[in-house]
């Protein structure tokens, strides 16, 4: 008869894992008390409830480049979760991380995000430069701490420490994350620096795929990049004639190259930095997850191109225009005329504040909610 209690799995997590790895049964806990579950471990139980969430289903009609009536095909603010999830799953396996953790972590990253993508979050940001800006990541914890309301006897989602540690302090070139009741003072778990590059894998290479099939990306320009050439070497066989075929197997091949990479580079980091210990981890000088010298430079120069070449594109400055637009009015008009919020948010507004409340409701929306919320509110001839 097979035993698969939590238990055993605690047992599994201790004999599998690298000792710098985190440990379900060393967590910190949540902030309200719990039983355990009899067959999950913690880190299991934190994955399964952001899954569940309100705000991981709205993923689907968010922004990651293109809007969502732009075609089916393009990547969404959820796909592009899902895609970061199964990169640090593999990476985490490799390094004997704590994948649920590492999972749970990838999944949550971006439920604060805004309608509209990073467009959307500047936008915020810049109504709310007198109270305190927008930042998604501290939204994201926002949504798991307080927002989902799910449970009877706690707001939120109440997951563990270590979950929530990984959300605030997720970093990349366009977050800023803030740390004060997560000891600033400490790196993250190394399953949450695995997704800070895997975030990162994901995105470059994902908007890579969308920018040449929407034709915002000129493919002879993108075959020039250090990265294609390094690639199409790790190939090592002639590509298909159609442009498309050939750039599907480089895309490819780029994010085998990036997290081969990245799990030999980190191994190199953790023996160069004498680290044994989840302790250790947290106490390093240095993040430990990172690229190699020569990677680095050549992901750096895609990144570069992709700024240049796809996201100030003209196609995609036009509908961020009209991004700004529709976050501004339904700010104001909402924060002017709070009368115009749904009934339900006069509690939240009490409880909260309205320019707290306006917030939370507008950094919720998804593009097309958002996009029938302004039509109802600026076009007489809509039905409201």
């Amino acid at each position: 008869m097979i035993n698969a209690d939590r238990a055993f799995l605690q047992n599994l997590e201790e004999t599998s894992l690298a000792s710098y790895a985190a440990r379900s049964s060393e967590t910190k806990g949540r902030d309200h008390a719990e039983s355990s579950h009899a067959y999950r471990t913690e880190y299991q139980r934190d994955r399964e409830r952001i899954i569940h969430s309100r705000a991981f289903r709205r993923l689907e009609y968010k922004t990651q480049v293109f809007i969502n009536h732009e075609g089916d095909h393009y990547r969404t603010r959820l796909t592009h979760t899902i895609e970061v999830a199964q990169i640090s799953r593999a990476v985490s396996r490799a390094l004997r991380l704590n994948e649920d953790l590492a999972e749970s972590i990838a999944l949550a990253h971006d439920l604060g995000h805004t309608p509209f993508g990073h467009v959307g979050e500047k936008e915020l940001n810049r109504l709310l430069k007198d109270h305190g800006g927008f930042e998604h990541n501290r939204q994201s914890l926002r949504v798991v701490e307080v927002l989902e309301k799910r449970y009877s006897s706690f707001p939120g989602l109440n997951l563990t420490w270590e979950t929530r540690e990984g959300i605030i302090k997720h970093s990349s070139p366009y977050d800023r994350p803030e740390t004060s009741d997560f000891l600033p003072g400490e790196n993250a778990s190394l399953e949450a620096q695995i997704i800070d590059l895997a975030d990162e894998i994901a995105y470059n290479n994902h908007d890579l795929d969308d920018g040449i099939t929407s034709g915002l990306l000129d493919y002879d320009g993108v075959i020039k990049l250090e990265i294609w050439e390094l690639a199409k070497e790790l190939y090592g066989r002639p590509l298909p004639d159609s442009k498309k075929s050939a750039a599907r197997e480089i895309i490819r091949t780029i994010i085998n190259l990036l997290v081969t990479d990245l799990i030999n580079s980190t191994v190199k980091n953790i023996n160069d930095n004498n680290i044994h210990s989840y302790q250790d981890v947290k106490q390093s000088p240095v993040k430990l997850a990172g690229f190699s010298n020569d990677i680095s430079k050549a992901n750096n120069e895609l990144k570069k191109f992709l700024r240049k070449n796809m996201y100030q594109h003209y196609r995609v400055t036009r509908m961020s225009l009209k991004s700004q637009k529709v976050i501004n009015e339904l700010f104001n008009i909402y924060t002017e005329h709070p009368d115009t919020l749904p009934e339900r948010y006069a509690e939240e507004i009490e409880q909260h504040g309205l320019i707290r409340t306006v917030t939370d409701f507008i950094a919720g929306m998804t593009d097309r909610f958002a996009l029938e919320e302004y039509k109802k509110l600026t076009d007489p001839f809509i039905r409201v």
